[in-house]
């Protein structure tokens, strides 16, 4: 009588359990999971529960060149090979120059999704840019589980915060879109600060599920640094509420020996994001110092001044590449009437603009 063992397609078993359906062995724990610190070999559950930030093993159908890698946990990135078991998250992306797609709204083990970002989110693709090609296709092996029970990223996620009170000055950088130079501006005030002899903490509020900028700004000298995978979200795409996210990492950061706290909203103050739930949660915002706002462009400047004027937000400076030279910022700052000031050539005069407004909220 054959064997009952089901095999991958690269010969591998997928082995058989009582307790759960099989056990499978990960080729990489995409970063998305990092939390949950998993290691091989992993269960896999009969019960599928279908909602962002449930843990799944997925078999790579396929390669991109354009877009091959996947994040691992400390940071690595790997080249996604055909056949690759990969364990990620189900969540969303909506990104202008990137991937668009949704966590499913069913499952069942061997349904065809796709890996939407680096960071190991999984989701139904239904559009791309040309730039980064066709989405990864994915086979679901299924839920991973632990026990009984089927592993989310919202386990061991920071305690959410409903009432936010008086912290440690907060710097907000936000911008006009992704790829604007928030994570530049980001790292190089913490950089700054740093030198100042300031402890600075760090986080990355909305955007979707990975490593890379919150290393960056750990590298820039943030003595802790969070972001909105720590509170059980792959993608703010998902959350109803940004700011409860930004909430819980201001009071985490706040209760850490920190003099600053430096946070950045990923993608665009318009979008799918809900960037804007930040900006009107009362309770957080008085605690922000400093706006920095990160543009494109001229009328993207001119755009983010007045829609954060409408939410009764002042930006303090602008930068990013709007403020590439100085045709730029003297356009911002003659005809917008607000300061700019490029992060990489212009670091000195950036902070300058934000030591006050820093010390003023110690007063």
């Amino acid at each position: 009588m054959g064997s009952s063992t089901p095999r991958r397609r690269d010969g591998a078993s997928l082995t058989t359990s009582s307790s759960t359906s099989r056990t499978v062995t990960a080729d990489v724990f995409a970063s998305v999971t990092g939390r949950l610190q998993l290691v091989n070999p992993l269960e896999l559950s009969k019960e599928v529960i279908c909602e962002p930030g449930t843990v799944v093993a997925v078999r790579a159908l396929a390669e991109n060149p354009l877009y091959p890698d996947v994040e691992k946990c400390d940071g690595e990135f790997v080249k996604v090979k055909q056949g690759m078991i990969i364990v990620g998250a189900l969540g969303s992306r909506q990104a202008l120059r990137g991937f668009v797609g949704y966590s499913p709204y069913k499952l069942a083990q061997g349904d065809t999704l796709h890996l939407l970002n680096l960071g190991g989110v999984i989701g139904r693709c239904i559009g791309g840019h040309k730039d980064v090609g066709e989405a990864i296709p994915v086979e679901v092996l299924g839920c991973v589980a632990k026990g009984r029970r089927v592993l989310t990223i919202r386990h061991g996620a920071l305690p959410e915060v409903q009432v936010l009170g008086r912290t440690r000055p907060v710097i907000l950088v936000l911008g006009s879109c992704m790829n604007v130079g928030k994570t530049a501006a980001t790292t190089e005030i913490i950089r700054r600060f740093t030198k100042d002899g300031v402890k600075v903490g760090a986080g990355k509020v909305s955007g979707v599920a990975a490593m890379r900028d919150t290393r960056k700004m750990a590298l820039a000298g943030a003595v802790k640094v969070y972001n909105f995978v720590d509170c059980g979200y792959p993608s703010t795409v998902d959350a109803n509420d940004v700011g409860a996210i930004a909430r819980s990492i201001v009071a985490k950061l706040d209760a850490e020996d920190v003099d600053l706290i430096v946070m950045e909203l990923g993608d665009g103050i318009l979008g799918h994001y809900k960037v804007d739930t930040v900006l009107r949660d009362t309770a957080l915002m008085a605690n922000v110092a400093a706006i920095v706002f990160c543009a494109g462009d001229l009328v993207a400047a001119w755009g983010g001044k007045e829609i954060l004027g409408g939410l009764g937000v002042n930006i303090d400076v602008i930068s990013g590449p709007a403020t590439d030279n100085c045709a730029g910022t003297t356009y911002l700052e003659n005809a917008l009437g607000v300061k700019a000031a490029n992060a990489i050539t212009e670091t000195e005069k950036l902070y300058r603009i934000l030591a006050p407004k820093v010390a003023l909220s110690h007063a």
